[in-house]
């Protein structure tokens, strides 16, 4: 059987992907310019931290809020991404006004508390437009996660010399232009999960299913190292840039964009080999490459540059090229109806876990005398993870993965 989906299943995914992308924008918007914040807002190490953490929390509060009212699976899925997206990109504009570090850590807040009405919701949507062919498909929407979350370090390597708000204001544009994608170009396709009633305890049972747990274990493994290795690279790589001459890509902000950007290729390739040698050898693979990255950074941190740019490309494809393989199988393990629940709570899980391993990313590498060898902390969140999908494989659950492909 050659057909993947309904018909118009591509234009829709494109517009999807098109819509992440600039929505997402607005997730490292601060973090790309944190070292123009600390010298203009006279930061301090803990105001750092909670300036990128703060969106993580927002994730987590709006993400968890959403599946306890079960609202990915009562409300119309494009018009939720819209009204997100438009606060998110009025709580980043935030940052223009220049509020100080306790106002602008709330708007961080509410901008990530707005994008978990956007990215779990833009899974559930894209799995109403595609049946078989969901792990590729899903690839390519994570990717367009990867690529949105990369952007901002472009532009503030592009805009190098020039005032910081060039950032802000072209997220908070890019932000505004997903609000019309959602609301204008998209529909829900045809094969939908049904409407759920509100009812807390559907998000409590959810808990309660051995195949969607375990599928959790691994994202939560994979969760520990990713955003943690993402919002601190462009610390790591700003200290390799004094030890090594000439440093790839330029600079360490560039640097950074091609190795966060880097995943977006990771998903794509993950998802079309999730497709055929299944979920669990998939996510078990890439778990393991990014676990030994994770282990060899530290030692291409002194160069030579060709070193550092091929192990941090490398870590950079694999850490997030599984993220989406996770999300694919609790759309196929979970109860139809409480798919977007479902999907939603282990996003909202996935995401605390991210506030620990950012926050103590700074003492680490203060503990460790800089940050060469900090991120050896997140190597067993990924070991963790394989454990856990290597034993789902075994189950019987796993026959219902990428069409019986474990």
């Amino acid at each position: 059987m050659s057909d993947i989906g309904a018909p118009g299943r591509w234009q829709a995914l494109s517009l999807i992907c098109a819509g992440v992308v600039c929505a997402m924008t607005s997730w490292f918007s601060a973090t790309a310019i944190l070292p123009d914040l600390v010298h203009n807002w006279d930061l301090g190490p803990a105001a750092q931290a909670w300036l990128t953490n703060a969106v993580q929390l927002g994730f987590v509060a709006g993400a968890v809020a959403a599946s306890f009212v079960n609202l990915p699976d009562i409300v119309a899925l494009p018009r939720l991404m819209m009204v997100s997206a438009l606060i998110a990109a009025l709580a980043n504009a935030v940052l223009l006004l220049e509020p100080g570090a306790g106002a602008a850590i709330a708007a961080r807040a509410l901008t990530g508390a707005a994008l978990a009405g956007v990215y779990p919701p833009a899974i559930k949507l894209m799995a109403t437009w595609f049946t078989r062919g969901r792990g590729l498909a899903l690839g390519f929407l994570i990717g367009a996660l990867t690529l949105g979350s990369s952007m901002p370090h472009l532009l503030r390597a592009l805009t190098e010399g020039l005032d910081w708000r060039a950032v802000v204001l072209g997220t908070t544009l890019a932000t505004g232009l997903a609000a019309a994608i959602f609301g204008l170009g998209l529909a829900e396709g045809p094969h939908g999960f049904g409407r759920a009633t509100f009812d807390p305890r559907q998000s409590l049972a959810v808990l309660r299913e051995r195949g969607v747990m375990l599928a959790n274990l691994g994202y939560f493994g994979h969760m520990w190292e990713l955003y943690a290795m993402w919002a601190w690279f462009l610390a790591f790589a700003t200290a390799a840039e004094a030890e090594i001459i000439p440093f790839p890509m330029g600079s360490a902000s560039m640097l950074t964009f091609f190795v966060v950007a880097s995943g977006a290729l990771g998903c794509v390739l993950a998802g079309a080999l999730s497709d055929r040698i299944g979920r669990c050898a998939t996510t078990a693979w890439m778990m393991g490459l990014s676990s030994a990255s994770a282990l060899a950074i530290g030692f291409a941190f002194d160069g030579p540059g060709w070193f550092l740019a091929l192990v941090a490309l490398v870590w950079g494809i694999t850490v997030v090229a599984d993220s989406a393989q996770f999300s694919a199988a609790v759309t196929e393990l979970a109860k139809p109806h409480l798919v977007g629940t479902s999907v939603t709570l282990q996003l909202g899980i996935g995401f605390a876990l991210t506030v620990l391993a950012i926050q103590i990313m700074p003492w680490v590498a203060e503990a460790m005398g800089g940050w060469r060898w900090a991120f050896l902390v997140l190597v067993p969140g990924p070991v963790l993870g394989t454990g856990a999908m290597l034993v789902l494989r075994r189950l019987p659950e796993a026959a219902q993965l990428a069409g019986g492909r474990r």
